[in-house]
């Protein structure tokens, strides 16, 4: 249901939907410098070598960017040979399946990650993302529709993907929703034998309380109906929805998927921070205050600028070779 502004409760309504959309992850072109400071450059040389690895990634990134202008060729940019969404790009034998990439709610498949996508091609993957939960014509803004939808558009993504690269198996890294709505592929999509690993960054596995503001839904008539109205994805990621039960009804993970989830106990959006955590074989949870205390990435950062969880990613991708993860990663 669509809440009609001539409702008498429109006024409080809207007000309460302002306070709940402004808690949306949203891309990292909205995102702040100070968030920007505040993720996984703990210390003075971490800090220096993120600098100068963003630079040397800005080429990467600079394609990507510019995704939607036409290149040589009829093709966007950033599907360009040498940047992500390559689809001349053939894995390595050092690094055998496609990465897809799944952006969190509000985010695209540019801004959500102009720094771990380059990460991960400097590392010599073939790096994918995608765009997804498209709602009522919103520029930009994506991962806002039915997530049922959602994953039916991420199983075709995957296909075109594994079709592009030769190869049998994606791993698939999410942030936010993105690293939850893989799981509904996986279930009931028969996604799960085209993925060797999950890796959620923040991802919103049991629901979230949101810092406690899904409790307005209870209390304001009128303003559950307003925000599925917005965008039916956030409704769907409340702690207790329909939807989240059925998706963990039964056990948090399937046989042959190796599952990663990277969390901060500074998270705002998807609260408790704990709740992230999945259970079940094959699973590995990490807190990053647990690596490194001086890091005070909050649920945007922690997707988007923070090289300590843009290492566990890489770590979990390639767990043969993983490093320890420390301050100064």
């Amino acid at each position: 249901m669509k809440l009609s502004w001539k409702h008498p409760y429109a006024p409080a309504v809207a007000a309460a939907t302002a306070i709940v959309m402004t808690a949306l992850p949203l891309t990292a072109s909205g995102a702040s410098a100070s968030e920007a400071s505040a993720s996984g450059t703990s210390t003075p040389d971490a800090k220096t070598s993120a600098e100068k690895d963003t630079a040397a990634d800005a080429d990467a990134g600079g394609q990507a960017r510019l995704a939607d202008k036409p290149a040589a060729g009829g093709l966007a940019a950033g599907e360009a040979k040498g940047g992500w969404n390559d689809y001349e790009c053939k894995p390595s034998e050092k690094h055998p399946r496609p990465v897809v990439l799944v952006h969190g709610t509000g985010g695209n498949k540019i801004d959500n990650w102009l720094g771990l996508a380059p990460y991960l091609k400097k590392r010599g993957y073939c790096v994918f993302s995608l765009d997804y939960g498209q709602y009522n014509g919103i520029p930009l803004l994506h991962g806002l529709g039915p997530i049922e939808d959602s994953a039916a558009q991420l199983d075709t993504f995957v296909d075109k993907v594994l079709d592009a690269t030769g190869t049998g198996k994606v791993d698939i890294v999410g942030h936010s929703q993105g690293g939850m709505m893989p799981r509904y592929y996986m279930k009931f999509l028969d996604g799960a034998e085209k993925v060797n690993a999950l890796v959620g960054i923040a991802p919103s596995n049991h629901g979230t309380t949101l810092s406690g503001l899904t409790g307005l839904v209870d209390l304001i008539p009128g303003l559950g109906d307003a925000v599925d109205g917005l965008a039916p994805s956030l409704m769907q990621q409340k702690k207790g929805s329909d939807f989240i039960n059925r998706l963990n009804e039964g056990g948090d993970t399937l046989p042959g998927v190796k599952y990663t989830v990277i969390a901060t106990k500074y998270d705002q959006i998807v609260t408790p921070y704990k709740s992230q955590f999945l259970e079940g074989p094959d699973v590995n949870n990490v807190t990053l205050q647990d690596l490194c205390p001086a890091d005070i990435s909050e649920h945007l950062a922690v997707g988007l600028f923070d090289r300590l969880a843009f290492h566990e990613t890489a770590n979990a991708l390639d767990p043969a070779n993983a490093e320890p993860t420390t301050c100064t990663s």
